[in-house]
């Protein structure tokens, strides 16, 4: 065995070393192994020397540099060789800022492989291993495309034609070229395509759900006179999850007519097969009389056991609302009108808001309210400004001495009335923020704001102060139609509430009604143990872990003695009753 000395030649202009290997044959001669020429060096494998060349630093120290952004990374020191998982993270990251840039938006990475086919069909090599990375850009797909487009339409509620916007193609066709563009007819195919998918989708969970449903109808109007009614579904699925779905659209040439709404449901019972499911109806529309007799008596066919179709609500909360607080604006109509006009006066110019702020700071003024103009169509909007005005009435005084061409100030009991009305606005406007704050409210939740804002103007409609009793008796008016219509439906969805049952319901009746507060707690009562009859009597499919606690509910049950909150209740996947916020 001999020694050989065998030559690790370093690529480019760098100085041969030569190290003593023992060899086998026994042989005392030394060989040295010359260094090969560059040229005929073994070919580096990696494919990311496509996109790097190797720079000498110094003696000993080489780094590779990024052809496209210039970068340089770590490659070899002395005899320690860095590797290249480094440079092939910097490429297939979408890191470096220039490949990413000039990458072509069809490519799957920057390690795609070479064309096979070269000049004169010359194949070029081919490296045998390949490192193909996550890609920042994705492949691009015509069909998914078409579906975010129709999905973006249904969802905003864009025009169909907005694909043959010039501006939108435009922008559409700069972010991926190779998109072609859809045409009305093929989108509105799509969106129909959608439509029937979900519909397959939700009938399915109609199918399974074992309770019942609860409809509310809402009735929008064109320009042409033309009605359409929205029905929208309200139920409880077998993971005992809320749902609610727009489950039709139907059109009324006719929305008038006193069969409008009562049409519209008939559609819907039939086109889902919900007509044995109907529990409840709600309408956001003022119907005469023979509609809602119509309606009613609709409920009492599909539904002809429960209340004999008393489970009609006949009356929007957030109708009624908005009509209460508009009548406490419309009877403050002449000083809600002047401090709009301060308010637009300070807002709709520079110099005079910067007066109006330099004023405030000047005064020490607390308040952190910002005045804002309102939205006449928007009640709360109006209240919003009538508070921070309210906070800021020693801003608008003194504003009234120090400009001359400010004339609108409201004076001292303008002002008082001011306090006054959004004293009794702020009422409905925290009931309406409680009621609107969740996403999907249960009529359980309604009880609680509803009475407390019956009470609040029940008795300020009877004060002595003149200036309270102007402010509310109109507002308690219109509270009190829907408090007479809706109170005993809103207390059994509070009675079936284990939390409440009807302790709530004595107490706030006690309060309203006084001595005859027993005649309207009977009614309540005997709605519960009716609704409760007919729970035990229906073959409702209750899970199994249920089963013994409903069988032994039943065995509990003695109709013919209610006991009060003592009757047990089964729990069955309904909700109770569904009603308009």
């Amino acid at each position: 065995m001999g020694l050989m000395w065998v030559d690790f030649s370093a690529p480019n202009n760098m100085e041969t070393t030569t190290v003593p290997v023992q060899t086998e044959n026994n042989n005392n001669e030394l060989a040295l192994a010359e260094s090969q020429p560059p040229g005929k060096r073994r070919k580096k494998k990696s494919i990311v020397w496509e996109h790097f060349t190797i720079e000498t630093v110094s003696p000993g120290c080489r780094r590779a540099s990024c052809k496209q952004c210039k970068q340089s990374f770590a490659y070899s020191t002395g005899s320690k060789v860095a590797g290249t998982s480094h440079l092939k993270r910097h490429i297939a990251k979408g890191t470096c800022p220039m490949l990413l840039r000039n990458q072509d938006k069809n490519q799957l990475t920057p390690f795609s492989a070479p064309s096979k086919v070269g000049g004169a069909g010359n194949a070029t090599d081919i490296p045998k291993r390949r490192y193909r990375p996550w890609s920042p850009n994705p492949l691009f797909d015509q069909d998914r495309c078409r579906h975010e487009i129709a999905r973006m339409i249904i969802m905003h509620d864009y025009p169909l034609h907005i694909v043959e916007h010039p501006a939108f193609v435009s922008f559409v066709q700069n972010l991926q070229p190779r998109f072609d563009m859809v045409s009305f007819n093929t989108v509105q195919g799509d969106c129909v395509a959608m439509y029937l998918r979900e519909k397959q989708s939700i009938q399915k969970i109609l199918e399974g759900i074992p309770g019942r449903i609860c409809l509310t109808l809402d009735l929008w109007t064109s320009s042409h006179t033309i009605g359409y009614v929205f029905v929208t579904g309200h139920f409880i699925d077998n993971e005992w999850k809320l749902h609610r779905r727009i489950l039709n659209v139907v059109m009324e040439p006719f929305p008038d007519s006193h069969n409008a709404f009562s049409h519209a449901v008939a559609v819907c019972l039939s086109d889902w097969g919900l007509d044995s499911k109907l529990f409840t109806l709600a309408y956001s529309q003022s119907l005469p009389e023979n509609g809602l007799e119509i309606l009613r008596a609709l409920l009492s066919v599909k539904n002809p056991l429960m209340l004999n179709g008393q489970l009609l609500v006949g009356h929007c909360l957030a109708r009624t609302i908005s009509s209460v607080a508009r009548e406490a604006l419309r009877v403050c109509y002449e000083t809600v009108k002047k401090v709009q006009d301060s308010v637009k006066y300070v807002k709709t110019s520079e110099s005079h808001e910067e007066k109006f702020l330099e004023l405030k700071q000047q005064l020490q003024v607390p308040s952190m309210k910002t005045l804002s103009l309102d939205d006449q169509s928007q009640w709360n909007t109006t209240y919003e400004m009538l508070v921070a005005a309210s906070e800021l009435k020693e801003v608008f005084s003194c504003l009234d001495t120090s400009d001359p061409d400010y004339n609108q100030a409201p004076s001292m009991e303008d002002w008082k009335q001011v306090e006054m009305l959004c004293k009794y606005l702020k009422l409905i406007y925290d009931a309406t923020h409680i009621l609107t704050s969740s996403a999907y409210p249960t009529a359980n939740t309604f009880f609680h704001e509803v009475w407390k804002v019956q009470l609040d103007l029940q008795r300020s409609a009877t004060s002595e102060d003149p200036l309270v009793c102007t402010i509310t008796k109109p507002m308690h008016e219109v509270f009190d139609i829907y408090w007479k219509h809706c109170s005993a439906i809103l207390a059994i969805a509070v009675v079936v509430d284990p939390r409440f049952k009807m302790k709530l319901v004595e107490f706030s009746f006690s309060k309203i009604y006084g001595e005859e507060a027993p005649t309207h707690i009977k009614i309540v009562d005997e709605g519960i143990h009716e609704l409760f009859h007919e729970y035990v009597a229906l073959p409702l499919p209750l899970t199994p872990t249920y089963v013994e606690e409903a069988n032994a509910a039943v065995a509990e049950a003695k109709p013919e003695e209610p006991q009060g909150e003592n009757v047990p209740f089964i729990i069955v996947k309904t909700p109770i009753i569904v009603l308009w916020v």
